[in-house]
C-alpha cells in the first residue's frame, strides 16, 4: 500500500524526539488513557494477549490499571527505543518478590508474534509519526482477525490559541498541522480494519504563569513543522513570547490561562483479509488460515 508522509512534519524531527522525550507519562497523557479505559466498557472481547505501545508516554498509571482489567492476560509492552524499553521495564516490571509475579502470565518487553495480539492499545503515539499510514500497518499486522485497536491523539484543534498567537506575530508556525478525525478512519479502513468509530472532544487546561505553559508543552513534544525557526532563539525572543502568551491567551473565571486540547479516539477491529480476484491469486499461508478458522466459527 503506498503511503503519503505528512506534508508538515519533519521525519527527522520526530525521529529525534522519539529518543529524547522524558521517560515519564504526561499529565494530559494518563488523563487521555483514563477516558480510554472508560470506552472499555463497551468492549465485550476478553483478550488473551494485548499489546501497550509505547506505555511508557502513553501512561504508566494507566499500564497498571489495564492489567488490573485483565489479570489472566498475556501483556506485552513494545517501545520504540532500547533506552526507552529499559526505562519501562523499571517502571511497569513486577519486582520479583511481588505476588502478582508468580500468580498472573506476567509482561513481556518484547513484540508479540504477528497476528496474535487480541487488543493492541496505543496512546496519544499516532500523530508524532513520522508516516502514520506505515505505523497503522504495523498495527495491524501486530493484531489477530476479530481482535481489536484502541489509539487516541492530537486533532487539529490543539493548541489553536497558540497556533494563532504566532500568526499575528508574523512568526513561522507553531506546530505541524495535525490529522483530523476522518482522515483517520480512511487510513484504517485502508490498512484493512474494519469499522472504525471515531470521536473527539476537547480538553482545556489551565495554567497559572505562560512559564508553567511552556513547561507543559516541552513535556508534550515539539514542533515538527518544516518550516519552523530553523536554529535557537534569544533571551529577547522568549521574553517576547512570554509577554504575549500572557497578553493574547484567553483566561478562566480565576484569571488562568487556557489552552485547548483536541482529543481524537479512535476504535476498530482487524477484519478476515479480502482476497483479490483475478486471472491468479496468491494468498498468505497466514492469511489462508485466518479465512479458514472464520469460516468454521460462523453460524
Amino acid at each position: 500500500m503506498p503511503t503519503e508522509r505528512p506534508p508538515t512534519l519533519d521525519p527527522t524531527a520526530a525521529a529525534r524526539w522519539q529518543r529524547v522525550a522524558p521517560a515519564a507519562s504526561p499529565w494530559l497523557h494518563e488523563e487521555v488513557a483514563q477516558r480510554m479505559l472508560d470506552r472499555l466498557q463497551w468492549i465485550r472481547l476478553q483478550p488473551q494477549a494485548w499489546l501497550h505501545w509505547g506505555a511508557l508516554r502513553g501512561g504508566v498509571v494507566a499500564h497498571a490499571r489495564l492489567a488490573d482489567r485483565y489479570p489472566d492476560s498475556t501483556c506485552f509492552v513494545l517501545e520504540a527505543h532500547a533506552g526507552r524499553a529499559r526505562e519501562a521495564i523499571k517502571s511497569i516490571a513486577v519486582p520479583w518478590w511481588h505476588p502478582k509475579r508468580w500468580t498472573g502470565p506476567g509482561v513481556r518487553f518484547d513484540a508479540p508474534p504477528p497476528g496474535t495480539a487480541d487488543m493492541l492499545w496505543a496512546n496519544m503515539a499516532l500523530h508524532e509519526a513520522a508516516d502514520p499510514q506505515v505505523l497503522i500497518a504495523e498495527w495491524h499486522r501486530a493484531i489477530r482477525v476479530g481482535g481489536f485497536l484502541m489509539f487516541s491523539c492530537l486533532g487539529p484543534d490543539t493548541a489553536r490559541e497558540l497556533r494563532d498567537i504566532y500568526a499575528a506575530l508574523g512568526w513561522p508556525p507553531a506546530g505541524h498541522q495535525l490529522t483530523d478525525m476522518h482522515d483517520w478512519g480512511d487510513m484504517l479502513v485502508q490498512a484493512g480494519f474494519a469499522e472504525p468509530v471515531m470521536d473527539m472532544e476537547r480538553i482545556t487546561l489551565t495554567f497559572e504563569t505562560p512559564e508553567r505553559l511552556l513547561q507543559e508543552l516541552r513535556e508534550l513534544g515539539r514542533n515538527f513543522h518544516p518550516l519552523r525557526f530553523p536554529a535557537l532563539r534569544s533571551r529577547a525572543w522568549k521574553a517576547r513570547l512570554l509577554q504575549a502568551l500572557d497578553a493574547r491567551l484567553p483566561r478562566d473565571a480565576d484569571g488562568r490561562l487556557e489552552l485547548t486540547f483536541e482529543i481524537i479516539y479512535g476504535h476498530a477491529m482487524k477484519a478476515q483479509p479480502k482476497v483479490k480476484v483475478s486471472a491468479m491469486s496468491a494468498v498468505s499461508v497466514a492469511d489462508m488460515r485466518a479465512m479458514l478458522q472464520g469460516s468454521r466459527h460462523r453460524p
